[in-house]
């Protein structure tokens, strides 16, 4: 038994020795012939997967008291320790390996990432659907709009509560599990709100439908940085950040008509229900797990079964997770990050005010096109149509600009962190992890700034104050808030991604609970706002605060570099595993 427990100890500290061993080993190669080769780039995705389990799940070998051990049974001993456990663990079969995600079929990989985005398509949807749902559950209940816009907070609620437990869960048991229970939850607690008998079972509802659909809305984007490398990810990001504001932006009016027909107030929410239980089949048919680890476990348990060998398995099945653990390095992580990164913080901090601007609209365009032009029902959401109509043409210039600065720099480039030492195609200079240069911040910045100018001096607020002004112009005015905030969030969402892309779902958990809580908000007080200062100037205030924020994306373009060298998570780098031509080109 104490031999045992030597082993054990030996080979945690083996592990954490090889890591440190096999970045020396590769900054001597470097240092000594140029650009490391095939090898080089397997040694550091091995030492880089090895660093993600350690941060990830836990520690190598037994807590538990041998007097606690279960015996084996007909009196056998404990049989020795396998003799070299490395040799046992299962990892991918090179940079070409295809049961890596990076290296699926790529109609596989697109069907999957559409396939998705039309998940994130719909939880977003039910986000804003229940506003035009409000005016007939007022009468039923016999509640007021304050109470109303409760309906639209608390599901937002649920989005800033549901990512503390999918994000850490998926990071443990991989993004399959989570997705299907969370569409499934958010499909019941949307069927159960729209048979509530009372404002209480309503209310709640509504808060566990967006603490489940909260699982698609952060780890969609995880899922995207699984299945596609630094090449494609920015188009697969442009589409689920298309997904996410089309889906809101489009339930005025669908839900409006619906409200106002025969169906009544309470199909608003059975259509989001129906339609999400079609994307729960197809998630269960057809798709996959995604998640890299996740993937050698079940390479593992195959080869068990395959060879005979029980002794073959992942890291990921070495790792021993007991309470404790499970908090202070799952659980706690998106706050770790939220709270302890610059970058995190202040990125959330832009976005979260882009988000909350966003509910904003939502509450204000009833305002003006009701209350102003007259308008009624779903024709009264046919505005919000110009926000998004921008997005496909946003979406296009995103991936037009991207190629631009790509094909811009032909050179190869070498990247330090703290993994190692490695030289990479101009394709990973878009990687902002690891650019300590600061320069290709611009390629995310550039169009932040760009966009969040736009987005905040549009004339909005001042050509829907009057009705002698054709609607037509605030409706106009729209486009170019639309524009605003989808290059916004197309950046932002790609500078997390690229920063923390070892831990996306716990980045995306942080950026996720911040943003909701203060898209939450803005529900509750925008038609008091919009009501007392009056539209022109309600509009003014939202222009004037989204001033202030413009030095936020100033600081990345001017200090990035800076930002991510202190940055304990940010250097970890993405190169598992490159493509084939990537290779040959470095």
């Amino acid at each position: 038994m104490d031999r045992f427990h030597h082993d054990s100890a030996r080979a945690k500290a083996d592990d954490s020795s090889s890591i440190a061993d096999g970045v020396s080993l590769s900054r001597r190669r470097y240092s000594q012939g140029g650009p490391p080769g095939n090898d080089s780039i397997e040694l550091e995705r091995i030492n880089t997967y090895r660093l993600q389990q350690q941060l990830t799940v836990g520690s190598r070998g037994s807590r538990i008291p041998q007097d606690q051990w279960l015996p084996i049974g007909a009196g056998k001993p404990y049989p020795p320790p396998l003799p070299d456990s490395e040799a046992y663990v299962v990892e991918f079969e090179g940079a070409d390996d295809p049961m890596h995600p990076h290296n699926w079929p790529m109609k596989k990989r697109v069907m999957l990432g559409s396939l998705l985005t039309s998940c994130a398509l719909v939880t977003a949807y039910g986000s804003a659907v229940f506003a035009t749902a409000a005016s007939g559950a007022e009468k039923e209940f016999g509640f007021g709009e304050e109470v109303a816009a409760l309906g639209t907070t608390l599901y937002v609620l649920g989005f800033s509560a549901g990512p503390t437990v999918w994000a850490p869960s998926s990071e443990l048991l991989g993004r399959r599990w989570p997705l299907l229970l969370g569409m499934f939850g958010f499909d019941l607690f949307m069927i159960a709100t729209a048979t509530a008998k009372d404002t209480q079972t309503l209310m709640l509802c509504r808060f566990f439908a967006g603490f489940c659909a909260a699982s698609i809305i952060a780890l969609v984007p995880a899922s995207l940085s699984d299945v596609f490398n630094n090449h494609q990810r920015g188009v697969a990001i442009a589409m689920y950040t298309m997904s996410v504001f089309t889906g809101p932006f489009t339930a005025p009016f669908i839900g409006g008509y619906t409200a106002s027909s025969y169906l009544g107030w309470r199909w608003t929410l059975y259509v989001p229900a129906i339609v999400g239980f079609f994307c729960l089949a197809l998630i269960v048919f057809f798709t996959t797990e995604t998640y890299a680890p996740i993937i050698l476990v079940q390479k593992a348990a195959i080869l068990r079964r395959q060879t005979r060998n029980w002794g073959i398995h992942a890291r990921q099945d070495e790792l021993e997770i007991d309470f404790k653990e499970l908090v202070t390095k799952n659980l706690a992580r998106p706050f770790l990050i939220l709270f302890t990164e610059p970058i995190a913080f202040l990125l959330t901090l832009y976005m979260s005010f882009i988000y909350g601007l966003a509910y904003a609209l939502l509450e204000a365009y009833p305002i003006i096109f009701e209350g102003t032009y007259g308008m009624t029902g779903g024709t009264a959401g046919l505005p919000l149509l110009a926000l998004s109509l921008v997005k496909s043409p946003v979406a296009r210039l995103f991936c037009l600009c991207r190629d631009d600065i790509r094909g811009s720099w032909r050179p190869t480039i070498t990247l330090r962190c703290p993994n190692g030492v490695s030289p990479l195609a101009s394709w990973v200079v878009r990687c902002l992890l690891v650019d300590y240069s600061g320069m290709i911040l611009s390629t995310h910045v550039y169009n932040a700034r760009l966009g969040g100018n736009t987005d905040k001096r549009s004339r909005f607020g001042w050509t829907g104050w009057n009705s002698n002004i054709h609607w037509m112009a605030p409706t106009a005015a729209g486009v170019a808030v639309g524009f605003g905030l989808t290059s916004i969030f197309m950046q932002c969402f790609n500078y997390i991604l690229d920063t923390y892309s070892k831990f996306a779902a716990s980045a995306f958990a942080a950026n996720t609970m911040m943003r909701s809580m203060v898209g939450a908000v803005f529900p509750l007080f925008t038609r008091q706002m919009f009501n007392n200062l009056g539209i022109q100037w309600a509009g003014t205030l939202l222009g004037c605060i989204a001033v202030v924020m413009i030095p936020i994306p100033l600081m990345f373009y001017l200090f990035g570099g800076r930002l991510r060298q202190k940055s304990k998570l940010a250097p970890v780098m993405d190169l598992m595993p490159p493509a084939e031509e990537d290779i040959k080109e470095a």
